[in-house]
């Protein structure tokens, strides 16, 4: 049997059964195992020779199967042929949807963190004080993160590395929230809306105690029974930062 042949016959099986396996593939077409692995070396070259397209769950399957390995591994020790098996998805297909380890966990970003919301809501309200915007962009980043605390946490952990898989992920968070946030607080200040001081310095005063409290939160929740909800905390802490970056009076300034 040719190649043609055998590859018309794995459209065909495919089309029915997505996860069949080599067996199934090579029982239809009427040929052994041996000759598939003659003719493509291996499942993964096959599809990719029928340039099958991933099954529509497959993305969302991928993401959750690699947040949960790089929290138990880490980033480092991420290994794209477990995501693939652990996921039911073929290293080809994996490959199709994420080209390697850094534009996988840059969208693991993208699919679980806040930062789409955070961008949003700042755009949404741009023209607005920062008394309006900044509890809800509070309330915009506790709503997306909705119970996927420890989740951020080890997605924070792994972009503020060293790792080079890392760096698209952490040009993802520059160019995108931190910019926005940042030209919001910019243009503020030039406003004299928010006290005067380097932009970046009070970014990190603002996203520096949520952090902190997603980080701890699990453990002031079984110590102490911490029950506030997430949105009041994150609210909460935004007022603070309000109060902290209203403009100097004259008279406190002198001093």
């Amino acid at each position: 049997m040719n190649r043609e042949a055998v590859l018309e016959a794995a459209r065909a099986t495919l089309a029915r059964d997505r996860g069949a396996s080599l067996r199934d593939i090579a029982g239809a077409a009427g040929v052994s195992r041996a000759t598939i692995y003659r003719l493509f070396g291996s499942r993964e070259e096959l599809l990719r020779a029928i340039d099958l397209e991933p099954d529509p769950d497959a993305r969302q399957r991928v993401l959750a199967t690699a947040v949960e390995l790089v929290g138990r591994d880490g980033l480092g020790r991420l290994s794209m042929d477990e995501v693939a098996a652990a996921a039911g998805v073929s290293r080809a297909s994996l490959y199709r949807l994420f080209p390697g380890k850094a534009a996988l966990f840059r969208e693991l970003l993208v699919a679980f963190s806040p930062v789409e919301a955070v961008v949003a809501t700042v755009e949404r309200l741009r023209d607005r004080p920062p008394d309006e915007v900044v509890p809800e962009v509070a309330r915009a980043a506790a709503r997306a993160l909705g119970g996927r605390a420890g989740i951020v946490r080890t997605l924070v952990f792994e972009a503020t590395g060293a790792s080079e898989d890392a760096a698209e992920a952490v040009g993802y968070l520059i160019g995108g929230a931190v910019a926005t946030v940042l030209g919001y607080v910019v243009e503020q200040m030039a406003a004299g809306r928010l006290r005067a001081m380097h932009p970046m310095l009070a970014v990190q005063m603002l996203v520096g105690p949520i952090l902190l409290h997603l980080i701890t939160r699990g453990v002031a929740e079984r110590a102490i029974g911490f029950a506030v909800p997430l949105e009041d905390v994150a609210v909460e802490l935004a007022e603070q930062w309000l109060r902290a970056m209203r403009p100097l009076r004259r008279d406190e300034d002198a001093h």
